[in-house]
């Protein structure tokens, strides 16, 4: 091991060296980019750093400088493919470089004593998108994206390609110091200040992507802080690092009890069982060699040494630790390298070299000799380590799967004739291959042999698209490979991509390659212009899809066309190219054909497909269901579930669990698996089981396909596509006859003994199994949907929001949640639908995020009582709490669907506009107050106990607060009305606040009234008002025990507040 430390190698100054922050090494490894506190990124030549000791050595030195920041760069990154480096510092700035080939324009600076340039590195693109310091950066390893973080608790996604901000993640709750990219390209994770990693999932976006196609991309996928709940917040970075096999990511400034550590990740289950523990000080960032390590020597005979990784981690402790995964004691540290923090390392791509800077100015090189830290693994056996997470496989947004891989590997060398054939087509080739083709004497097969008659096959021709997975056997000459190697292939595609043609002047010329514009990966022509006429191979889109199991509208016509859709199809079929008219076995397929498919993009053409061939599995999804023409005309129209061949449902310790697979269903064995079986012949039944521990438990039949499962410890239910539905007790004896509703359910949910089913017309019906009886008649979801200035259909000019989620609490309330954020419950003794959450709240009011916090530690802190109401003489039992939790889950929603969505930042500026104007200075102030009315009512509504209790004291001191002397009286009166009013006087029995009980949800009036008294006693201006109901309640004495009660309420009031 050699440690190289050059004089020259730092950021000079006329007084001082400025302090390094960060270092970066190129992927050929020639080049050095350091950036410091003098706003300068310097680009180094590595072969001078090595050999500088050498005498007679004289070349460059330092490469280029560049000044374009206006204070001190954090963080410098180069491009894997090596044609940008980006820099990002304190002026919330990014600056992307470009080499240019042309020399340097200038020799030196004027009034400086830098050398003079020797490459010309320019300024490409300036990125202005941070609200604060740029901390760090990472590209992507395809370079299809840049992301940038910052103290501004932003991470912003950067395209690769256009530089454009493709999407802003606003998840983290403090400064993000460091990033690090997966290298099988389907991960990133970001470290901050909150004590946290976040893992993001995506896809990489297409060369001209916008903001608007990453919508669904880029999402958060866990958040990992067991390692981080006691790390110290001094530390400049928190730059963490993937392993180049991609199972383990290395975080910095983590803890394991009272000591520094450095923690290792483990990928999928995202936990930390590992922790590197020898530093010091907390560690400011940790870098793992980008090559793999053999413990033995591959070249020697008989060594069998397994492959492992290395990394290096430095911090506030100035010592540089080197370990690698076979053993528990660092390979190697190196004390007082630096006389400050280590800020930043960097290895160069051979994985024997590392370079570290440090806030002291110096650069240091570490240069190991071969077997110091291993025999360095080839670029290849890097590659197969990533196979298994799909590394280079566009299209797998989705969870990596062992099968799906084969799959794709199977499938590789079909695609691959595929665009040599769409290629072809291009290029001239198409009627050489229909010509041949014609002459075939059977179709395509798929996964079977195919015989041709012509000997070799031509340039266009070696293999037709029809030949999926398959072989082709010739009947003379020499055999065609099935398959072609990657070299082959590419060798042909450059072949036709330079084609010569001869114009009708005699002069020759390249002809023009036809490229297409769209980011899809399709082309742009129609795509019958592009394949041959005996092609099968369906062309598939790269971009993620997601899979929705709602039916979509359809946008098919029949065979034949439009003329088809007037005139019938009962009528000779046209004799199509290549078939013989007397074949008495072909047949059209039935059906209609897509010409335009619903994608997350919206209506893109559809892709053609092949006919099934051989035997063909179940799909997961069998077919649309029949829905009557009349719904067409209902008011309201929502989409219904497709019918699916196996819908599993468990129930864990008497909770329903989402719907799963049976084998994940099976790995609890106490759970009971409800399994509802379709036949993929609609006039067959359909089976449905109840089986606990492989052990059938009961069993039924039904005429008609089931769409719905749901159940609970009292009853099983299920839906059907007729409109029908059936329950059976937990033994599977059914409970009542079939239940009719107008149309197909598509929401199924239960509660205790309640059942909610909301129907494909909008009525939802919510029965008690218990006492067999409704909790109101069907109410519709029309008044919530807006149908009077909105219209229903996806293609309108304003569409409607749709339904997110419905679902009861434990008095069969309904709760539905809405797509642009709204959420409402139906108070059945108002018939009435009641919006409990919108984005309005969260836009004005300064209580929005107020109930993130546990509502549990009430319990715990002496608010109130904590014992429950007594109990009414009617003698019912004490329930607890009913409904905990829904409006936190709402007003949650809200800010998913309208803040994080970007929607409220028009709305946002108007506002602010709007406060700035005369006569709403109290703006904010208002409707935070109302806000606080708006949770009591909903609480008190849906009997939210705790949650009452909270929004209650928050009120009380928000109006003791703004001196509003007049609500400050009608609260107290309200909560004293219950204690000194008589029962019996004849005005109606009241509700809610009118209650005349001495309980109001759940709650001893006298108790609430207590803490509100205490909590507005420290308001002078209103103790005329409060002193007289302390003399009530007995608070005037000057217990002890009620000033501590009076203390601890403020306190937690302030603490939720906060």
């Amino acid at each position: 091991m050699y440690i190289i430390k050059p004089s020259w190698l730092r950021h000079t100054g006329e007084q001082k060296d400025f302090e390094v922050y960060s270092c970066h090494v190129s992927q050929d490894g020639k080049r050095l980019a350091t950036a410091g506190g003098d706003g300068h990124v310097r680009i180094w030549s590595t072969d001078s750093i090595y050999n500088g000791h050498v005498e007679g050595y004289s070349a460059p030195r330092q490469l280029c400088h560049m000044s374009h920041h206006l204070g001190t760069i954090h963080s410098v990154r180069f491009s894997p493919n090596n044609r940008y480096l980006a820099s990002g510092a304190d002026d919330r700035v990014i600056c992307i470089y470009q080499l240019d080939s042309n020399p340097p324009s200038h020799a030196t600076t004027f009034g400086t004593n830098e050398p003079p340039p020797i490459e010309n590195w320019k300024t490409h693109k300036r990125l202005v998108g941070h609200d604060s310091d740029v901390q760090d950066l990472a590209w992507s390893y395809d370079n299809s994206i840049l992301v940038s973080v910052g103290l501004d608790s932003k991470v912003v996604v950067w395209s690769g390609h256009t530089f454009e901000k493709l999407k802003t993640l606003a998840v983290h709750q403090s400064h993000v110091k460091g990033i690090t990219f997966d290298p099988a390209n389907k991960f990133f994770a970001t470290a901050g200040d909150d004590r946290t990693i976040k893992i993001f999932r995506f896809t990489p976006p297409a060369p001209n992507a916008t903001a608007h196609d990453m919508v669904n991309n880029f999402v958060l996928e866990t958040t990992i802080s067991a390692p981080f709940k006691s790390s110290p917040l001094t530390t400049y970075f928190r730059r963490c690092s993937w392993s180049p096999d991609g199972n383990h990511i290395a975080a910095a400034n983590a803890v394991n009890g009272p000591v520094s550590s450095v923690a290792i990740i483990e990928r999928s289950r995202w936990d930390s069982q590992i922790n590197l523990i020898g530093h010091e000080g907390p560690t400011e960032a940790c870098m793992f060699s980008p090559r793999l390590f053999h413990t033995q020597n591959p070249a020697e005979k008989g060594a069998s040494g397994s492959l492992v990784t290395v990394i290096a981690s430095a911090g506030q402790d100035k010592t540089l630790s080197i370990w690698n995964t076979n053993t528990s004691r660092p390979v190697v540290i190196v004390q007082d390298v630096a006389s400050k923090s280590i800020s930043d390392l960097a290895w160069a791509p051979d994985g024997q070299t590392l370079f570290a800077c440090s806030l002291d100015g110096n650069i240091v090189v570490v240069q190991f000799e071969v077997g110091e830290l291993g025999w360095v693994a080839t670029a290849e056996e890097n590659d197969k380590a990533l196979e298994k997470y799909g590394v280079a496989r566009k299209g797998m947004g989705t969870a990596e799967d062992v099968d799906g891989l084969h799959l794709e590997n199977h499938s590789k060398a079909g695609e691959l004739r595929g665009a040599e054939s769409r290629m072809g087509a291009l290029m001239g080739d198409l009627p050489a291959a229909a010509a041949a083709a014609s002459k075939s004497d059977t179709a395509a097969t798929t996964n079977g042999t195919k015989s041709t008659k012509n000997g070799e096959a031509k340039n266009g021709d070696a293999v037709k698209n029809g030949e999926t997975n398959g072989t082709s056997e010739p009947k003379s000459g020499k055999e065609t490979p099935a398959a072609e190697s990657a070299d082959k292939a590419a060798e042909r595609i450059n072949e036709l991509k330079s084609r010569v043609q001869v114009t009708k002047d005699g002069r020759k010329r390249v002809a023009p390659l036809l490229v297409s514009s769209s980011g899809t990966g399709l082309l742009s022509l129609p795509q019958s212009q592009l394949v041959g006429a005996k092609s099968k191979t369906a062309i598939q889109s790269e971009t993620s899809q997601t899979v929705i199991d709602l039916s979509k509208p359809s946008h098919g016509l029949p065979k034949g066309g439009i003329a088809a859709l007037l005139l019938g199809t009962k009528r000779k079929a046209v004799v199509l190219d290549g078939e013989e008219e007397d074949e008495p076995n072909k047949r059209l397929a039935t059906g209609p054909v897509p010409i335009m498919a619903d994608t997350v993009d919206g209506l893109e053409p559809a892709t053609l497909t092949s006919p099934a061939q051989g035997l063909v599995p179940t799909p997961e999804f069998l077919r649309s269901a029949v829905v009557s023409p009349s719904v067409s005309f209902s008011q309201v129209r929502l989409a219904v579930p497709k019918i699916r061949s196996h819908i599993v449902r468990a129930l864990e310790k008497g909770v329903l669990q989402g719907e799963s697979t049976l084998e994940e269903a099976s790995k609890i064995p106490e759970n009971t698996i409800l399994e509802a079986k379709n036949p993929a012949r609609p006039r067959e039944p359909s089976h449905i089981t109840a089986t606990k521990r492989g052990a059938l438990l009961w069993q039924d039949y039904l005429p008609r396909a089931i769409i719905l499962l749901t159940g609970n410890k009292h009853f099983w239910a299920a839906a059907c596509e007729d409109g029908t539905l059936h329950t059976w007790t937990p033994a599977g004896r059914r409970l009542l006859n079939g239940i009719i509703l107008e149309s197909q359910p598509i929401i199924l949910e239960s509660r205790d003994h309640w059942l909610l089913c909301v129907t494909s017309v909008g009525m939802c019906h919510v029965f008690n199994i218990k006492t067999m009886s409704a909790a109101h008649p069907p109410v519709s979801l029309a008044p919530i949907l807006d149908i009077a200035i909105t219209s229903l259909s996806p293609d309108g000019p304003t569409a409607a929001p749709g339904v997110t989620s419905a679902h009861l609490n434990s008095l069969g309330t309904i709760v539905v949640t809405l797509s642009n954020g709204d959420g409402f419950y139906y108070l059945p003794t108002l018939y009435t639908w009641q919006r409990l959450s919108e984005s309005w709240w969260a836009l004005g009011s300064q209580y929005w995020n107020s109930n993130d916090s546990s509502l549990t530690a009430l319990s715990s802190t002496a608010v109130g009582p904590s014992a429950p109401a007594k109990k009414p003489k009617s003698g019912g039992d004490d329930k607890p709490d009913i409904s905990a939790g829904i409006i936190p889950h709402l007003e949650r929603h809200t800010t998913t669907e309208f803040l994080v969505k970007g929607r409220a930042y028009t709305l946002q500026r108007l506002i602010k506009q709007l406060v700035a104007k005369d006569g709403f200075e109290g703006f904010e102030s208002v409707v935070s107050v109302a806000h606080l009315e708006n949770r009591m009512a909903g609480a008190l509504a849906l009997g939210a106990k705790e949650e009452f209790r909270l929004y209650l004291f928050m009120y009380a001191k928000r109006i003791g607060a703004e001196g509003l002397r007049s609500k400050v009286e009608e609260l107290l009166n309200t909560l004293v009305g219950g204690v000194l009013q008589d029962n019996k006087d004849g005005g109606e029995k009241g509700r809610g606040w009118f209650d005349k009980g001495e309980v109001i949800c759940g709650w001893e009036r006298k108790e609430l009234l207590k803490g509100v008294v205490l909590i507005l006693g420290k308001f002078r201006d209103l103790q005329r008002t409060t002193v007289q109901y302390a003399r009530i309640l007995g608070l005037t004495a000057g217990n002890e025990e009620d000033e501590e009660d009076g203390e601890e309420t403020n306190g937690v009031v302030d603490q939720m507040e906060e």
